[in-house]
């Protein structure tokens, strides 16, 4: 065979092998975290032309098919169980088998018993919340989620009230009166509202009286129960003075409720976390602006979700939200070494370094991003040209064949002739 022959066709397998590539990828157009791949070619040279030592191109070969680990767009699905990741990394997989593998897709479910499955059911690896615990530093697991169930509830042990009392009041008016209401739990799960009821007494002094409906208490009399009572100064600023901040909580005890709950002994806050007071005295109408409790009802398991930075969280028909697990991400120093496995997932190689497991956000891994997907990063206006492209090539070493082909039948005639 010429070398004409061998060159041409070189040049027809390497330029059909670029063609399914470029199918492959517009196949997966629209295949949630796929990355296209890309072929670069090499020459071929032949050390021996004519029987003399010399160098010729002796056509050419595909020297690789690799993997473009671009970032692909962000496209919100709303879907509990999508994640996409903004960034470098790796969701991590074991299948059935054990064989640990990594993707980009995140297009995950749930099955009967709760297991976080890949697309080809591959588990999901990340850690999972055990006795109200979660260490992200230790090995990964499978992540398992609540498929159903309740949460106990909680009893209420603080509570704050966010206030104004008008510095215009008068003391013995009706604006000179004012109420709080709010509502805590007790280990049962039921809930009473409390009233907390203001009087002033004087310029920038107001008392205070907490009290729980007497129907709701064993020794309860008339309407309503007094459990706590005591006084708040302001200064003229309208800034709380009494309680001062280095004073302990208003302690509020609550026993003998009529449901058999255990007795309730709560701490009214006045104070926030970064020390300013939750009940001021300023020139407005009387108003409550906000209020919270640390307890709650029993409820039932409504749904779980994938959230912000990988973490799944269980929502409760009493308005709760717990973290139940942490999705893990792999970094990949180089990416491009690891082996297409098909199933849009991807294992190390001999070349790759050692994936370094980790929650989202840290180190060099990207952030997770709940309810979305990664589009493909295959372009299609990229690869129609690349099409083209590798079909003129194919034509042209066709070409190459056929003309050599005709030369040779010209010599063969001209020998016979």
């Amino acid at each position: 065979m010429s070398t004409a022959f061998s060159n041409a066709l070189s040049g027809l397998n390497a330029n059909s092998l670029a063609i399914d590539s470029v199918s492959g990828n517009l196949a997966n157009l629209n295949t949630s975290g796929y990355k296209d791949n890309t072929i670069s070619f090499n020459d071929l040279l032949s050390g021996n032309v004519n029987g003399q030592s010399a160098t010729s191109v002796a056509g050419s070969v595909v020297a690789q098919a690799s993997t473009q680990f671009n970032q692909g767009s962000i496209q919100t699905t709303s879907q509990p169980f999508d994640a996409a990741i903004q960034g470098t990394g790796f969701f991590v997989l074991q299948s059935p088998s054990g064989q640990t593998t990594y993707t980009r897709a995140g297009n995950f479910s749930v099955d009967a018993t709760g297991n976080l499955l890949g697309a080809s059911a591959e588990n999901v690896q990340g850690w999972n919340v055990t006795n109200g615990k979660m260490d992200t530093t230790g090995a990964t697991s499978n992540i398992t989620l609540p498929v159903s169930g309740s949460q106990q509830p909680i009893a209420t042990t603080n509570f704050t009230i966010s206030a104004n009392l008008s510095a215009n009041a008068t003391v013995g008016s009706a604006n000179a009166s004012f109420s709080s209401p709010i509502q805590v739990f007790d280990a049962q799960g039921t809930g009473h509202t409390l009233t907390v009821k203001y009087t002033e007494t004087a310029a920038n002094n107001w008392s205070y009286d907490i009290s729980i409906p007497s129907s709701e208490l064993t020794s309860g009399t008339g309407t309503a129960t007094s459990v706590a009572t005591g006084t708040l100064t302001f200064d003229g600023t309208g800034k709380l003075t009494t309680p001062a901040l280095t004073d302990p909580p208003v302690t509020v005890a609550i026993t003998g409720l009529v449901d058999g709950a255990s007795d309730l002994n709560l701490n009214w806050k006045l104070y926030n976390a970064s020390g300013t007071p939750a009940i001021t005295q300023f020139s407005e109408a009387s108003a409550n602006l906000a209020s919270t409790q640390n307890g709650s009802a029993s409820g039932q398991l409504t749904g779980t979700s994938i959230g912000a930075n990988g973490q799944i969280s269980a929502t409760y028909s009493n308005g709760a939200s717990v973290v139940v697990a942490q999705i893990a991400l792999a970094s990949v120093l180089n990416p491009d070494s690891m082996q297409n496995l098909g199933n849009n997932t991807f294992g190390v190689t001999a070349a790759t370094a050692t994936p370094i497991i980790g929650t989202s956000g840290t180190g060099s891994r990207g952030q997770i991003t709940g309810g979305a997907l990664e589009s493909s990063t295959v372009d299609i206006a990229k690869e129609f040209t690349n099409l083209l492209t590798y079909e003129r090539g194919y034509q042209a070493n066709s070409k190459v064949i056929t003309t050599e082909d005709n030369v040779t039948q010209a010599t063969v005639a001209l020998i016979q002739g």
